[in-house]
């Protein structure tokens, strides 16, 4: 069937991991792995755009966040990075 052979889009790992194009049920797993290769480049500190929108996509985020070892805490960003559109997200060393 047509794009059941789509390959993994590549994803830059620089602290900041943009949702937009994702899918809600791609999160959970993009979460863990994205957090897996910035913990692994020394990257401890991420912002991730989940948008304004209707919450969905951000309860999502804070649900698979709560779930995962390797965060330390998180929290809504404030003005200057994106207010309710984006969670900032401190990890483990």
């Amino acid at each position: 069937m047509p794009g059941d052979d789509m390959q993994p889009v590549p994803v830059p790992i620089d602290g900041t991991l943009d949702l937009h194009t994702y899918q809600p049920r791609e999160v959970q797993e993009l979460l863990g792995d994205y957090i897996a290769e910035c913990r692994s480049s020394g990257i401890h500190e991420i912002r991730i755009i989940h948008g304004k929108g209707t919450g969905a996509l951000r309860r999502t985020v804070h649900a698979a966040l709560e779930k995962l070892p390797a965060v330390a805490s998180f929290r809504l960003a404030d003005e200057s990075g994106g207010a309710w559109g984006a969670t900032l997200v401190r990890l483990q060393p």
